[in-house]
């Protein structure tokens, strides 16, 4: 039987902790789809073509996983996709607060369920928005993103 789930999320940029819920999730699942989100309510370091770019590069390894863009509903996604299911990963209790009220209206919306992957312990202090800080001060990210990420980010001027 083929299993289908969605990981989304805006990967801007895509960390190791990201990179260990895809290889976890495409370990337990026939098919995982690395959603992308267009959000122009944020100020990306990279645009969506430059993060699935950078995502299809960093997850090329995995046959079973395919990186997509989406905007709007994910409920939407899923339904275009016929996906039931979504993987989200939590670090913290106030991922998870935010996450359920989430996966609750995903529910009730779309009738798509939510799996939960607790972060793996090296990884549960880490963010992209703590990345991005870290690089637009110049500091050393090469710990908590793949090397093309890292370098793509050194080269970015933002």
């Amino acid at each position: 039987m083929t299993v289908s789930v969605v990981y989304p999320g805006s990967f801007d940029p895509v960390t190791y902790g990201h990179i260990d819920v895809i290889q976890r999730a495409a370990s337990r699942f026939s098919r995982l789809i690395v959603a992308c989100l267009q959000n122009a309510g944020k100020d990306p370091m990279f645009d969506v073509e430059e993060r699935i770019a950078l995502l299809e590069e960093v997850t090329g390894d995995l046959r079973n996983v395919e990186v997509a863009a989406f905007d709007g509903l994910l409920v939407d996604f899923c339904r275009e996709h016929d996906v039931r299911l979504v993987v989200k990963g939590l670090r913290a209790v106030s991922d998870f607060e935010y996450e359920l009220q989430m996966a609750q209206m995903n529910r009730s919306i779309g009738g798509v369920e939510t799996l939960f992957l607790t972060a793996s312990p090296i990884y549960s202090f880490l963010s992209s928005s703590l990345v991005k800080e870290i690089a637009r001060f110049g500091g050393d990210v090469t710990d908590f993103v793949p090397p093309p990420v890292a370098d793509r980010m050194r080269a970015r001027r933002w």
